[in-house]
């Protein structure tokens, strides 16, 4: 219990962290929080209508508004998820439009990483169990190779080899244009083959750091005692592979799924511009040229709290594999 307490109060303040920076942030930017609005107007429409540019302000607020209060406000509005009104998207709120946007990465994101992780540790575990063979030498440098890419070149690859020269799979958008979102199979299978792409680009760009790190620590668990007890009771090689070996060293693996999913989620914002996905990524970039102040703010805070939730949930299981944690 006191070392859940002391977790615990290590994630308050790193919630109070994200909080403070994506609030000064955009605070820090040029423009003031009407300008993505008052881009969108011509200089007649502003001088016919003298008074706009206060009336917005007072919807917005303005610079005017001393840096203290503005914080204060913006952690008020935060806890009730407040984040105001889009300016890019006038009059919709930022709540609504990240409902629209963040359930696509959600879902790019969480599958494609999930399914790259299973696919690098897997891989790391044979190739270790069986290190010095075949499978360990193609695929292990193959997918280290994949990796060292970064994640918007292979994006580009992928779309002219498989969108462009082979025409096997869409490069834009999440669904086709003509459909309506609902739940049916059209839909859905329109939907799966416009992820296929940019979620295969996440799954080649993170399995090869699964697979290096999932073989290390595989080969240093296969030199243990108990391991070698498994072998000298009789055991099957792919019990002791699996029930022995696999789960001690899935361990630290797993403590590094949290960061490299930070690094996913800050990724998918160039993976989402390149195919045009209308996740929370793109949005970001497109509120940033924008300057929509409220919706960059909110979405910074989104990306902020992603990898603290992710550490949390890698906390809590630990807490259950791990019986040391337990005792502490």
């Amino acid at each position: 219990m006191r070392w859940f307490l002391r977790r615990l109060a290590f994630y308050v303040f790193a919630l109070w962290m994200a909080l403070t920076l994506t609030f000064l942030i955009p605070q820090l930017m040029p423009g003031s929080p009407i300008g993505g609005i008052l881009q969108h107007l011509s200089p007649q429409q502003i001088q016919q209508n003298p008074g706009i540019i206060l009336t917005y302000e007072k919807i917005f607020g303005g610079k005017n508004v001393s840096l203290p209060s503005a914080y204060w406000q913006y952690l008020q509005h935060a806890a009730h998820f407040n984040f105001g009104i889009s300016t890019s998207n006038y009059p919709t709120p930022v709540s609504e439009v990240i409902g629209r946007t963040l359930p696509w990465s959600i879902a790019l994101v969480g599958i494609a990483f999930c399914l790259a992780f299973i696919l690098g540790t897997t891989i790391g575990m044979f190739a270790a169990w069986r290190r010095g063979g075949g499978f360990d030498t193609i695929f292990v440098p193959l997918f280290m190779a994949l990796g060292a890419f970064p994640a918007y070149f292979t994006a580009l690859l992928i779309v002219y080899l498989f969108g462009l020269r082979l025409g096997w799979f869409p490069i834009q958008h999440a669904y086709g244009t003509d459909l309506t979102p609902g739940f049916n199979w059209t839909f859905f299978s329109s939907a799966i083959d416009h992820g296929i792409l940019p979620a295969l680009v996440i799954v080649l760009a993170f399995a090869g750091g699964w697979v290096l790190n999932m073989r290390t620590v595989m080969i240093n668990t296969i030199s243990e005692d108990y391991v070698a007890m498994a072998h000298a009771k009789g055991l099957k090689d792919r019990r002791v592979m699996t029930r022995y070996a696999a789960r001690n060293a899935i361990l630290p693996p797993l403590n590094g799924f949290a960061p490299q999913f930070a690094t996913a989620v800050g990724g998918v914002i160039f993976v989402e511009l390149v195919f045009s996905y209308p996740g929370a990524g793109f949005t970001l970039q497109q509120a940033a040229l924008g300057k929509d102040l409220p919706l960059t703010q909110a979405l910074l805070l989104v990306f902020a709290v992603c990898p603290i939730v992710a550490i949390f949930i890698i906390d809590l299981v630990n807490l259950v594999l791990d019986p040391r944690i337990r005792a502490s």
